[in-house]
């Protein structure tokens, strides 16, 4: 019997390791009051990437293009190479809008994925809680819609974000090919489904 209570407690305080300690991430100090993201960030701009989506067991190919129209109003238009429109959403402020989608997509679900992806891959700002180090990187903790969020920063350029649940990491956006403020590679990947984006930019 002890032995069983014992296991369980052993369980319940591995189980609820926050994400910075299952990932050896030491706190330092605090010196940011907001992250800074860049990428989708120039109005001025039209972002447009060869894109691959895996969205369970669907595959889809075509041009990704994410346009700023104002502060927090983005416009992600998502078309074959033929031009034929695979997604149209419309982000502005905490307000989501599909202006148009494919049969084969238009399941609640994905749009409840896509919407979360797609609204931290363009925000450009979020208040900071609290600040990690693994060694190379400087961590920035914030969160968005009660989920927590890191942001992983060398030598002040954005390389990654984790969006974690029960301290384990859910969904990462990886940014590569980092010239100026564009990553010409973006991978995003879910840990527990069947849904990753592959963003090359052209």
């Amino acid at each position: 019997m002890r032995f069983l209570i014992n296991s369980i407690c052993l369980l319940l305080l591995v189980g609820c390791k926050s994400y910075p300690k299952r990932n050896g991430l030491e706190p330092t100090e605090l010196r940011k009051v907001k992250i800074e993201n860049p990428y989708f960030s120039d109005a001025t701009q039209d972002y447009v990437y060869k894109a691959t989506i895996h969205a369970f067991d669907q595959r889809f190919g075509g041009l990704l293009i994410i346009k700023k129209l104002g502060l927090e109003h983005h416009r992600i238009v998502f078309t074959t190479e033929m031009g034929n429109t695979i997604f149209d959403f419309t982000l502005q402020g905490s307000d989501f809008r599909v202006n148009r989608i494919l049969k084969e997509m238009d399941r609640k679900i994905v749009l409840s994925l896509f919407r979360k992806d797609f609204e931290v891959l363009i925000k450009a700002q979020a208040p900071v809680k609290k600040a990690f180090t693994d060694g190379s990187h400087v961590v920035f903790e914030a969160d968005n819609r009660h989920k927590k969020y890191y942001y992983f920063y060398i030598d002040h350029q954005l390389k990654k974000i984790v969006r974690t649940g029960n301290g384990n990491e859910k969904v990462s956006f990886q940014f590569s090919g980092i010239k100026g403020n564009i990553a010409t590679q973006i991978h995003i990947d879910h840990s527990n489904i069947e849904l990753q984006i592959a963003l090359k930019a052209l």
